[in-house]
């Protein structure tokens, strides 16, 4: 009388193990019908993709980090986020505001002061976060070095009034980091390296890649399969030069789509990057991250990104007050430098998420169209 329970739970353990083998059989053949030809229509040598679902983090790894070396990519092979790096922005910058050091009403000259008086000076941090100064451009122009970024701002010509356009502009983002920086009175690498990442259990992750760790740092490819890594450039380090792994960005996105485990000022700054402050067209632009109402489209999710969103301005409309969202909202940010392709998106309230990087800087509207394919059907 007491075998048949013993076999009961045995049989349900096995029944248990066959349905997850299922679960993780099935979710493969999901990524891979929407990687593989990704990878194959536009020769990327490598990707890493990482998926969550409901707390559960799943890893698929396709190619090389090192075609001259056939080094295979896994899940700690770290990969340029190129603009992603600007989300960990916004979470320095929120952090700092959790912590009484500085303002997003606050205007840049009170961190800088040459800045006090210029153009630059009418917006507020809030308007360098989000693109709205009035019109920084993309890049900075090329005859502007390390020594002449500040000099650059004090001259700089608005094209708009603060809060009135989204003009996409790593100038402006970079600026917002160096002013977070100066509030917390340290660099910015040391801040990210020291607070930010070990805070949210990244421990695969850099601005500086040290020697100990170059052996995982992927190789990226140009159009012509020319290897090579990033240059620095003005601000590079707070616009584009964070390096990491699917491993660590997938804690890190299971960190925004429910961060109470982390301790309490961090659990701050990560809300504060999840508040909208714009609306572009369908998308609103928070902190770093820019949000969609969620069931999203391909198309509308394209449209958010697309070359018109990154190299035009855009009206912007103001949300007074500041949007928190409730209804569930999609949360996405590409990334690029000359050599590397990334994309990041999750769902908070459907606890999803997914992260793609490739060691080849492939056309967004195929990472948004793979990584939608691939949410869609979680």
């Amino acid at each position: 009388m007491r075998i048949l329970p013993k076999l009961s739970m045995a049989a349900a353990i096995l029944m248990t193990c066959f349905a997850a083998r299922a679960d993780d059989a099935a979710l493969r053949a999901i990524v891979d019908q929407a990687i593989r030809p990704v990878m194959a229509d536009n020769d990327v040598p490598g990707i890493a993709v990482a998926v969550t679902i409901d707390g559960k983090a799943s890893y698929f790894n396709y190619g090389l980090a090192s075609k001259e070396d056939n080094t295979p990519v896994t899940e700690t092979t770290l990969f340029e986020l190129g603009s992603v790096t600007k989300t960990f922005v916004a979470t320095l910058a929120s952090y700092a505001q959790a912590l009484g050091k500085l303002s997003l009403d606050d205007h840049p000259g009170k961190y800088v002061p040459q800045l006090k008086g210029s153009a630059i000076d009418r917006a507020t941090l809030l308007n360098l976060g989000t693109y709205t100064a009035g019109g920084l451009p993309l890049q900075f122009p090329d005859d502007v070095s390390d020594d002449k970024a500040i000099a650059y701002f004090q001259q700089w010509k608005p094209d708009a009034a603060p809060g009135t356009q989204r003009r996409y502009s790593n100038p402006s983002l970079g600026l917002f980091g160096h002013t977070a920086s100066l509030a917390l009175h340290t660099r910015f690498s040391d801040a990210m390296e020291r607070t930010i990442f070990p805070g949210m259990g990244l421990k695969n992750s850099y601005v500086h890649v040290p020697p100990g760790a170059m052996a995982s740092y992927a190789w990226g490819y140009d159009e012509r399969n020319k290897r090579g890594r990033m240059d620095p450039d003005v601000f590079a380090d707070e616009t584009y030069g964070i390096k990491s792994s699917s491993a660590d960005m997938i804690r890190y996105v299971q960190a925004n789509i429910d961060p109470t485990p982390l301790d309490a000022t961090l659990r701050r700054a990560v809300d504060g990057t999840h508040v909208g402050y714009f609306k572009i067209g369908g998308m609103v632009q928070g902190l770093g991250w820019e949000q969609y109402p969620y069931p999203v489209s391909l198309q509308q999710l394209q449209a958010g990104n697309a070359r018109g969103m990154i190299w035009e301005a855009n009206p912007a409309q103001q949300l007074t007050p500041p949007q928190i969202p409730t209804a569930p909202t999609l949360f996405n940010k590409t990334g690029s430098t000359n050599r590397f392709g990334t994309y990041v998106a999750f769902v908070p309230a459907k606890k999803i998420g997914i992260v793609i990087l490739a060691n080849k800087n492939f056309p967004i509207p195929e990472r948004i169209k793979a990584a939608h394919a691939i949410l869609g059907q979680l």
